[in-house]
């Protein structure tokens, strides 16, 4: 087990693509790290960058408190679990796990014991004989991480191991794999899309977007205290809604214009955001968690607590009911919003049109609301999140901002 630190970090390509940018990047010896981002982001190449598999065009990758810059990958004491299996069809289960340690010449009574014990650790001991074309996708891909287990490596290196996985089998695996990590106590770098599986898995989950490190904090901190506006948007989901709002009134009684709507503001809004009475009069980008909102007529809904609109969709998801609908409120539009729009597949300039945006309830499933029926909607404005419109920056304080980064004291 070692610490992995990655110290200005940069990535650029031949043909001058810059993949990544400045990357700074602590991971405790037997921490859980998760790289979050959407495709493209940069977060593949700086594991194949600490693995390494790709040169570092610029800054310094140490592990274990050695430099790893011009260290070939066979020789930096890590193991590589991909998102392809790589197993030798023609070898059986415990000749692709002993596979690595057949070829650096050990004793075969050590091979065996390490193998067996892998086994044990990953529940493949009853099917050590087969070959891979006889198993499941869940079981090769346990097979994939035998192979680096067995290897006792400072650190894992993972990069989207589950992708290939159906939905049933991700979530088993998902938890498999925490197991196996906590039990190992081996440091590991995981990659990922899925930010529900960033969530569950890291210690700490670190965002990217285009090749840059946005927030990186434990996972609630991500989703309770999002740096900016993509954060905001890319933890959670359903995802945040976002809308543009105007604040009025003064610091004994905020208010929140959303179009023609208004929503009272409780004090501890304004104590826990000193920076908001900076900016009464002005826009800001307000954030909405689809989980504080709720069906008015299950819960009491204090006066200025109340959004007002017309069910557009409604489904039934069992533990909740997702509602869509919209206000008369202008949409967000920013590098931000746009990069969110992308990596979720749809066209965020498509309904500028439209002088509304389209926002989404987690409700009861007790709600009776039906699409094209009108809803009143209580929101939790206790927590509400608030960004600049120019920067995306969240809204805090000097003294209470959301750094990008953790010291080595707060881990």
């Amino acid at each position: 087990m070692a610490e992995v630190d990655l110290t200005s970090v940069g990535k650029v390509y031949p043909d001058g693509t810059r993949a990544v940018t400045d990357l700074n990047l602590s991971i405790a010896d037997g921490e859980f790290l998760v790289l979050v981002g959407p495709s493209g982001c940069g977060k593949t190449t700086a594991l194949r960058m600490v693995a390494g598999l790709e040169d570092i065009s610029e800054g310094e990758v140490t592990i274990g408190g050695r430099t790893v810059n011009r260290v070939p990958a066979r020789d930096r004491d890590v193991a590589m679990v991909f998102q392809s299996y790589a197993l030798y069809p023609h070898l059986s289960v415990r000749d692709n796990i002993g596979f690595g340690l057949t070829l650096r010449k050990l004793p075969k009574a050590e091979i065996h014991a390490k193998v067996e014990h892998a086994a044990r650790i990953l529940g493949l001991t009853e099917h050590l004989g087969r070959k891979p074309r006889n198993l499941s996708g869940g079981q090769r891909q346990r097979v994939a991480m035998g192979r680096a287990i067995v290897r006792e490596p400072q650190a894992f290196l993972m990069d989207e191991p589950l992708s290939n996985l159906d939905a049933k089998l991700r979530v088993q695996m998902r938890a498999e794999i925490a197991r196996i990590q906590r039990d190992l106590g081996v440091t590991t770098i995981y990659v990922t899309h899925d930010q529900t599986e960033a969530m569950t898995l890291g210690d700490r989950v670190a965002v990217m977007k285009k090749g840059e490190l946005q927030q990186v904090a434990p996972p609630q901190e991500l989703y309770d205290r999002p740096a900016n506006l993509f954060v905001a948007g890319f933890i959670g989901s359903p995802a945040m809604n976002l809308v543009q709002g105007t604040l009025t009134g003064d610091a004994a009684a905020p208010r929140l214009e959303l179009g023609g709507q208004t929503l009272t503001l409780p004090g501890e809004v304004l104590a826990a955001r000193p920076a908001l009475a900076e900016r009464f009069g002005r826009d800001v980008v307000v954030g909405i968690r689809p989980e504080d909102m709720e069906d008015a007529d299950l819960v009491e809904a204090p006066e200025g607590g109340v959004l007002r609109s017309t069910a557009d969709l409604v489904e039934a998801m069992g533990s909740d009911v997702l509602v869509h609908f919209a206000v008369d409120a202008a949409q967000v539009v920013t590098e931000d919003t746009k990069e969110l729009a992308r990596d979720a597949g749809t066209d965020v300039l498509g309904h500028l049109d439209r002088p509304s945006t389209d926002l989404v309830g987690r409700f009861s499933p007790r709600t009776r609301v039906k699409a094209g029926d009108p809803v009143t909607i209580r929101v939790d404005t206790g927590r509400l999140h608030f960004f600049d419109i120019e920067s995306g920056a969240s809204i805090w304080g000097s003294d209470a901002a959301v750094p990008a980064t953790e010291d080595e004291g707060e881990r």
